[in-house]
């Protein structure tokens, strides 16, 4: 594997924080709102579109990741800060303020391009940034990926489920996971220990043959 020292430096950021409990994994899964619409137990906390209302002011910034690594042609001012922390990068001009409108197109737009959404993550801390992310170009993906380090990212509270019945083995859903959580032979075949609950899968689903539940007994 050709060294990257960018990501290895980035690696040993998080996993000191870690250690130091400052966050408790460095990415957060944040399903897509479209997979959980219909859902009516659905945590407001873990959906975007709700933390989006919730948040007093957000503002877009380029995809750190996808300006660096450069490897698709996906979105790039797209990712989204909250807060104070979209107060300061709008101070720096390295941002700009949009209103939920905006926000909401920009989300659709990285359900359209199958991106998924990312957090820095520890529950007691306030949501500061919402990354919709690649798996070519994001930084803590590759991580995951290239180091073999499946707990860099954590699962969100969600899991995908699929009926059978209906499932016309189309491959769609695999095209669209960036965990590998669908293999396809005859048929598709669903990893369900591999998904991560990011909803991608499900939002091109022909047969609507996929939906999110909430995880049983996991954290």
């Amino acid at each position: 594997m050709e060294m990257d020292y960018y990501l290895e430096k980035r690696m040993e950021k998080y996993d000191k924080w870690v250690a130091e409990g400052k966050i408790l994994s460095p990415s957060k899964i944040i399903p897509s709102p479209e997979s959980v619409t219909n859902l009516q137990w659905v945590l407001p906390t873990n959906q975007v579109l709700e933390i989006l209302r919730n948040s007093r002011s957000f503002a877009l910034t380029d995809c750190d990741c996808r300006t660096r690594y450069k490897n698709c042609d996906k979105p790039v001012e797209i990712c989204l800060l909250l807060n104070d922390v979209a107060d300061i990068m709008v101070q720096k001009e390295k941002a700009r303020y949009i209103d939920l409108d905006e926000a909401v197109e920009k989300i659709e737009l990285a359900n359209k391009h199958g991106l998924v959404h990312l957090t820095l993550y520890h529950p007691q801390h306030h949501i500061s940034a919402l990354c919709s992310c690649c798996e070519c170009c994001c930084h803590d993906i590759q991580i995951m990926k290239k180091f073999e380090r499946p707990d860099y990212i954590a699962h969100s509270d969600y899991i995908a489920e699929i009926d059978n019945s209906s499932c016309i083995n189309c491959g769609s859903c695999k095209e669209r996971c960036i965990f590998d959580a669908y293999e396809k032979k005859d048929i598709i075949t669903y990893k369900s220990e591999k998904c991560y609950g990011c909803g991608v899968c499900l939002t091109t689903c022909p047969t609507q043959s996929i939906s999110l539940k909430l995880r049983v007994n996991e954290k």
